[in-house]
């Protein structure tokens, strides 16, 4: 309060006229004080009141001051804007505030505006645009002014190519200044090895200590991240080993770039070494392994540095908070990450886009897509938060409401990614929707989309999944490059649509290409071989796979070979080759056996494989069943007696039948054909047709009535529809308060 009053003495108690003393006043009163955003902005409503908010020199110490704080920016370009009568000054003060934080693409905007009105850059504006920008045409500019001879702008300009990652000009560059400081051999060296040119780096780093310049820490850390990015193990190791012996290894700069290094590495236990080596740990040190851990799928020991991290007070930062999130994810850990949720909130970090994604993906991941939506409506969004919740209504096999969301995405102006349409494309292929594939591919050819590898498969898959084999052979046809799951698409398309001798010509050619194929290859050509029933082309190319390629047959082979033996009636092969196998059958294993004894009315058998098949999968009820029904058809009574006791002491229930069917929008003519035929014992059936496929014919009145007449509608199914309409309602105005 005290400061308050005394602010507003020096404002009132000093001529307007003598404006280079409330100038001097006022920047001298804010450099001394304490500033939050709150109190600038109380300071800053007394100098609008007093009339001095249009003075380019008060305006020009707020704009530095709102850079600082949060919403530097915005306020900044709000003080910016109210000044009228501006200066160089204070273009030169605005174009540093978004430089700080980091709008170099903002900086540059405001350099050209200034230009355009007019202003001439001087020697303070130069420097804040060269820094932040990737254009030639800055140093043109610089040339064109005379001022390129200096060695301060080119230690600048080469700064400037550093950052933007281009070594050939920032070399260039740097042979021609003269007087080689610490600065400018760290800048070449960085940018050398931000890109993997380790050798050259190398040399560079030699050539620094021949001129005389000793490397700091910043020079040493540049070099282990480059060993780290480009994955140069010994190189990497080595670099540690002459570091220790020149006494490199300075401080904690260093020593979290070596970890850097050895977690991208994947060498965890040098990691650990030398992260459980230190008195202290750091944030950045515990980012480092946090990182490291994930990298290589140890998402428990991740969760379990986040714990200590936490005991011993080092505050987490998003990247890490998002890893750790991930982590949970991985292992269906929800109720953990429910805390990391309120730790964020506490945190005041869950507004965070990245943290909001995580978090999104771990709710939806692990079935609980309420609580995503609500994070989804109410967190700030980028197309990787679109694509996170496509993907988790995906992953919960609700693929109508991925597809919806797509469209919404489309109407608020959004631009999807590849990583979105090959999302939106997998959807399709599952509902077997052409309609909507086919508008997903008419929008990437109206907007000229580069259709790239992953793209041109996922439309392959949604053609043949949805019936047009020809269109989808004419698109694998047409793509420039395809890798092994471009090729294990269209074989399984083949399969699929029951042309196995075609999956086997695909295949032919994918070797005659040199692309080497994988599991998931030869699973698609047995499964082919499976359904056309091609058991000598079925053993062949079983026995290819573990000769030729060294590929490990694994369950699912096994359970297609056994299937494909058993339907054609080997049975004894099949069983033989169950028996052999390198690894424990699983009930999938026994459970093809088993089916295919059933089939041929191999009983003796069959009882001995369902046997085997309990023991491997005791919950499943249907190997009870097909045993029971053994027993019985072969009048075995007492026996199949047994086994529903069985069923019974263990407590495995027969699961009860049922039947899905899609029901698209129904059209009026069909529901008023349905209304005239249908019983009233199946009105519920009827109603219930029309809430979920017509909501726009329940609503009418017209309709009302025709149900309300019966009486079963309005005392059994009315109180279930005006739930379900409460829910609809509810969801929209959650979505309405977003």
């Amino acid at each position: 309060m005290l400061t308050l009053k005394r602010f507003h003495s020096i404002l009132s108690h000093t001529s307007f006229s003598d404006s280079n003393s409330i100038n001097h006043k006022i920047s001298f009163f804010l450099s001394t004080q304490n500033l939050t955003l709150q109190s600038l902005l109380t300071y800053h409503a007394l100098i609008i009141t007093s009339g001095n908010s249009h003075n380019v020199f008060i305006a020009s110490k707020l704009i530095s001051h709102y850079a600082s704080s949060l919403k530097g920016p915005t306020f900044s370009a709000k003080v910016f804007g109210s000044v009228h009568d501006k200066d160089t000054f204070l273009w030169n003060s605005i174009i540093k505030a978004h430089f700080s934080n980091g709008g170099c693409s903002d900086s540059l905007n405001l350099f050209f505006q200034m230009r355009v009105a007019g202003f001439v850059p001087n020697q303070f504006t130069l420097p804040m645009v060269v820094a932040s920008c990737a254009d030639l045409c800055l140093h043109s500019l610089v040339l064109k002014n005379g001022i390129g001879c200096s060695e301060v702008v080119k230690s600048l300009l080469l700064s400037m190519y550093s950052k933007c990652g281009t070594p050939l000009e920032a070399y260039f560059l740097f042979s021609e200044v003269m007087s080689k400081d610490l600065l400018s051999w760290m800048s070449v060296i960085s940018v050398y090895s931000r890109f993997g040119l380790m050798d050259e780096c190398l040399s560079l780093f030699w050539e620094m200590q021949i001129a005389g310049i000793v490397p700091d820490e910043i020079v040493i850390s540049c070099i282990f991240h480059g060993f780290g990015n480009s994955l140069c193990v010994y190189s990497g190791k080595a670099f540690h080993g002459l570091s220790i012996r020149r006494n490199y290894l300075f401080g904690e700069i260093v020593h979290n770039a070596m970890l850097f290094m050895y977690c991208k590495f994947g060498l965890l236990n040098l990691a650990e070494k030398l992260f459980r080596g230190r008195l202290e740990w750091t944030k950045e040190s515990c980012n480092s392994m946090i990182s490291g851990y994930y990298k290589i799928g140890h998402n428990a020991k991740c969760i379990d540095l986040f714990r200590e991290m936490q005991c011993l007070g080092i505050e987490a930062n998003s990247e890490s908070l998002v890893t750790v999130i991930s982590s949970c994810c991985q292992l269906g850990a929800t109720h953990l990450g429910r805390s990391l949720h309120c730790y964020s909130i506490k945190s005041s970090i869950d507004k965070t886009i990245s943290v909001s994604n995580s978090l999104i993906d771990m709710y939806g991941k692990n079935s609980h897509l309420t609580i995503a939506w609500r994070i989804f409506f109410r967190a700030q969004r980028d197309i990787v938060t679109w694509n996170t919740m496509i993907s988790s209504y995906i992953h919960n096999a609700n693929f109508a409401e991925a597809i919806a969301l797509f469209d919404e995405m489309l109407s608020e102006n959004l631009n999807p990614n590849s990583a979105t349409l090959v999302m939106v494309l997998s959807a399709c292929s599952h509902l077997a929707s052409l309609e909507k594939g086919e508008k997903v591919h008419l929008y990437i050819m109206e907007r000229g989309l580069e259709i790239n590898v992953s793209l041109a498969t996922a439309l392959v898959d949604m053609y043949a999944k949805c019936g047009k084999l020809e269109q989808s052979r004419e698109l694998f046809d047409s793509m420039r490059e395809k890798d092994v799951v471009s090729w294990n698409v269209m074989i399984s398309s083949y399969g699929m649509h029951g042309h196995a001798k075609s999956a086997i010509d695909i295949f032919r050619d994918m070797e005659h290409s040199h692309v080497q194929p994988n599991q998931l290859t030869f699973l698609a050509l047995l499964s082919a071989c499976n359904h056309s029933g091609l058991v000598e082309e079925g053993k062949y190319l079983f026995n290819r796979m573990q000769k030729t390629y060294g590929l490990k047959p694994d369950l699912k082979h096994y359970a297609c070979m056994v299937d494909l033996l058993g339907r054609s009636g080997n049975l004894q092969d099949a069983e033989t080759l169950v028996l052999s196998m390198p690894i424990s059958p699983d009930g999938g294993v026994w459970g093809s056996l088993l089916s295919a004894c059933i089939k041929h009315h191999e009983y003796d058998m069959g009882v001995r494989v369902a046997r085997h098949a309990i023991e491997s999968d005791p919950d499943n009820d249907g190997y009870y069943i097909m045993l029971t029904n053994m027993y019985s058809s072969s009048g075995r009574w007492d026996e199949a007696e047994i086994v529903r006791r069985m069923m019974k002491e263990r407590g495995v229930d027969k699961g009860a039948g049922w039947s899905g069917l899609k029901v698209a929008m129904v059209s009026p003519g069909l529901v008023n054909w349905i209304y005239n035929k249908v019983l009233l014992s199946d009105l519920l059936m009827f109603a219930t047709l029309i809430w979920f496929t017509r909501p726009d014919q329940y609503s009418n009145i017209k309709w009302r009535r025709k149900l309300t007449s019966k009486s079963s509608y309005r005392d059994i199914l009315l109180p279930f529809l005006q739930t379900r309409k409460n829910e609809i309602k509810q969801r929209e105005s959650m979505r309405s308060e977003v």
